[in-house]
């Protein structure tokens, strides 16, 4: 296996797992694939975030609104593995309930990644909806 091949199947189990999780009420796969290093920052769809404390306070926040995941979807369109980082750009698909009201939406998710200790580690996080 290349390093390539050994980046997704980590993106295509672990991480897919944590996002489910969380899309079901429950942070805390996120948070331990989540870089312990600064920086980490967090553009996304809802809210920012910069920092370990304020991105780890934004996990919380998010799973207290999330429930009920029926589904979710990662679909890569790009990647690429240089050494200790890498990147993931994709097509996030999920059906869950947010404050209590069923939903379904798609966001656009750009990611970096960095090796630490030898595993992958989220550093940032950018999404977006995509409209239409």
């Amino acid at each position: 296996m290349t390093e390539s091949d050994d980046f997704l199947t980590w993106v295509r189990t672990e991480l897919y797992e944590a996002e489910a999780a969380l899309h079901d009420g429950d942070p805390a796969p996120r948070r331990r694939l989540w870089s312990g290093q600064e920086p980490v920052s967090v553009f996304g769809a809802w809210r920012d975030a910069t920092g370990r404390q304020d991105v780890d306070r934004l996990f919380g926040g998010l799973a207290e609104r999330f429930a009920d995941c029926t589904s979710y979807a990662f679909e890569l369109l790009a990647h690429d593995v240089i050494g200790d980082m890498a990147y993931t750009v994709g097509l996030e698909h999920t059906a869950t309930s947010v404050d209590g009201e069923p939903r379904s939406y798609t966001l656009r998710v750009t990611q970096v990644y960095r090796r630490e200790g030898g595993a992958w580690r989220v550093a940032h996080r950018h999404a977006d909806t995509v409209d239409g």
